[in-house]
Order: C-alpha cells, then sequence, then structure tokens
C-alpha cells in the first residue's frame, strides 16, 4: 500500500520501487528526507511509490478482542527482552512451600479454616505492592501539600511496619517489609 506523508516518521524504514530500502530522516509538508543505500534523496511519497519495509499494523478495524492483542503484545515484549514470567510465590521461603496456615476459632463448635502458604503469601505481597503504588502516587501528587504527604507518609510506614510480622515468610532478606517502605 502506497504511503503518503502522514504515513511516515522519523526512524521508519521505507521501500522506493527504484531506489531500494532507505531510512527517513527528516519530513516536510510534503516531502521525506530518506537515506538509500546509494544516496539520500528527497522524495514525495504520495506520487513515488514508497511503501513501508517495515511490518505494519491497522487497528481501526482489527478483529480481535482487545485484551488477547494487550496479552500477545505483551508476551512478546516479555519474550524479546528475554525475561520470564516470575511466580510470586517463588519469593517465599523453602520452608514454608506447600504449607498452611490453619484459623482456629476458640469456638470449639466452629471448624478451622486453612488456607494454602502460597494463597496467604501471595495477598501479603500483593498489599506490599500496592503500598509501594500508594507511595509512588502521594509523592508525585501535586495536590497534595508536603505537610499531607508527610502525613499520608508516617501511615503508609506503619502500614509497612505492621507487616514486619510476615518477614518470616520470604526467602530474600530484601524482600522482607521494613519501616523504610
Amino acid at each position: 500500500m502506497p504511503l503518503n506523508i502522514e504515513n511516515l516518521h522519523i526512524g521508519m524504514k521505507v521501500l522506493h520501487p527504484r531506489y531500494g530500502v532507505g531510512l527517513v530522516r527528516s519530513l516536510t509538508e510534503h516531502t521525506a528526507n530518506i537515506n538509500f543505500d546509494d544516496a539520500p534523496r528527497e522524495v514525495a511519497p504520495a506520487s513515488s511509490g514508497l511503501t513501508s519495509a517495515e511490518a505494519t499494523a491497522t487497528l481501526t478495524e482489527l478483529q480481535i478482542p482487545l485484551e488477547n492483542l494487550i496479552r500477545q503484545t505483551a508476551e512478546s515484549v516479555v519474550s524479546a527482552l528475554g525475561l520470564e514470567k516470575t511466580d510470586v510465590v517463588e519469593g517465599l521461603a523453602n520452608r514454608w512451600q506447600g504449607g498452611s496456615l490453619v484459623l482456629q476459632s476458640s469456638d470449639t463448635s466452629l471448624l478451622p479454616k486453612e488456607v494454602p502458604l502460597e494463597t496467604f503469601f501471595h495477598k501479603i505481597v500483593m498489599i506490599r505492592n500496592n503500598l509501594r503504588v500508594l507511595e509512588q502516587k502521594v509523592n508525585a501528587s501535586d495536590k497534595l501539600s508536603d505537610a499531607d504527604k508527610f502525613d499520608l507518609q508516617q501511615y503508609i510506614t506503619r502500614c509497612y511496619g505492621s507487616l514486619t510480622t510476615f518477614n518470616v515468610l520470604f526467602k530474600n532478606r530484601e524482600d522482607q517489609f521494613s519501616t523504610d517502605g
């Protein structure tokens, strides 16, 4: 599909029917300065038969659920960066893996509640992650005064302090809670 000037961006690879593959270096209202293998050239995309040399996507009438598109894109990025999915339970100390938390009421007529430690650990880690996001939002807020930010930071610090009880669950010391946040 031939390109017009609106479809081009600096750094884009393009294919010209006569000059071959080139790289867009700058744009004007009607022309593009493109570096081809033999020489830099000024080209009018609308009349030159210029096409993209890169894979392109049109999202206006895409027939794939947005959730699937986002998931596939994220998986591609993770793969391209050489990252692996990490399971939050990997941070659980080995001695607790496969264990369970048993909540026993003082009322003996009630049955105990058993929760897998992996589930409990996941919830504790999610609290930590949400506290970190809250802390970032408080610090970045331009609507809060410095005094308000300080007050909210004190509450966040106290939450971290309360969560230090669960440090025994963490495999790595650097993952544990501290009152420093």
